[in-house]
């Protein structure tokens, strides 16, 4: 077992909130990150939004969840929620 996750390699992980659920069993995801302005080196906010998975179909706009990067799902998903903070 642990030879197996070694050889897949660690699966990047993000923390963002649920903005759409209004998909079957996917919800949108926006995941934003803080970096530094390489010039004025102001701290500037970036988001992303992602589908993921969600197989319960019980998420709702608002709630901070965990995505994890997974095979392709369909056409846009590529993640899947692991848990809800």
């Amino acid at each position: 077992m642990s030879a197996d996750i070694e050889s897949r390699g660690r699966r990047k992980e993000n923390i963002g909130i649920v903005v759409s659920n209004k998909m079957n069993k996917t919800v949108t995801v926006k995941v934003t990150r803080k970096l530094r302005h390489k010039k004025y080196e102001k701290v500037i906010e970036r988001s992303k939004k992602y589908y993921a998975h969600d197989d319960s179909n019980s998420l709702t706009v608002g709630q901070k969840v965990r995505i994890m990067e997974t095979r392709p799902l369909s056409k846009l998903k590529r993640w899947r929620v692991v848990e809800v903070l």
